[in-house]
């Protein structure tokens, strides 16, 4: 079954080292110094340069729709072989809804409320970057629904940053 696997930055070579993933999208502020491991060919590493914000903010990028469609455009694209790897700077917020919008991308029969769930289960951090949510439920036609099932998992635990894990796309 293929797998999307979240981490922070700190942790890409490992993760990618301890689950073959072969590839990557990086959504992180754009400037923070990001190295591609030798396993991802570069034409499998999206980069998309955007903060972690939910409100404008000077010498910041806000979240928006385009960001969300150049990713569901790259992991649709994605053959699901090999595992693919989300990561942001601190594998809680950005990657997190970077996940969450690639399995709703992925799987449109599946319930948004229980990708939510199963996100909160492997991971007590995780907080979706809801403006991320709110772009991609727009974009992807949810009515919503993406919105609901992330309010409805509630904000993760606080930490500096969170512990890698695994999402299965079905």
């Amino acid at each position: 079954m293929p797998r999307i696997h979240v981490c922070p930055l700190a942790h890409i070579d490992s993760t990618v080292a301890e689950t073959g993933a072969r590839s990557m999208v990086t959504i992180i502020n754009v400037g923070t110094p990001v190295t591609r491991p030798a396993a991802i060919a570069p034409n499998r590493h999206l980069y998309i340069g955007v903060s972690d914000i939910l409100t404008p903010m000077q010498g910041h990028i806000l979240p928006g729709r385009a960001h969300v469609e150049t990713l569901v455009d790259f992991v649709r694209a994605w053959d699901r072989r090999e595992p693919l790897l989300i990561h942001c700077f601190a594998g809680v917020s950005r990657s997190t809804a970077a996940a969450f919008i690639s399995a709703c991308a992925l799987a449109p029969h599946r319930d948004e409320a229980a990708i939510a769930r199963a996100i909160r289960q492997a991971s007590p951090t995780a907080t979706p970057n809801a403006k991320l949510i709110e772009a991609a439920d727009e974009a992807l036609g949810r009515k919503g629904r993406m919105n609901a099932a992330i309010a409805g998992i509630g904000r993760g635990e606080d930490c500096y940053e969170g512990a890698p894990f695994a999402l299965e796309i079905a």
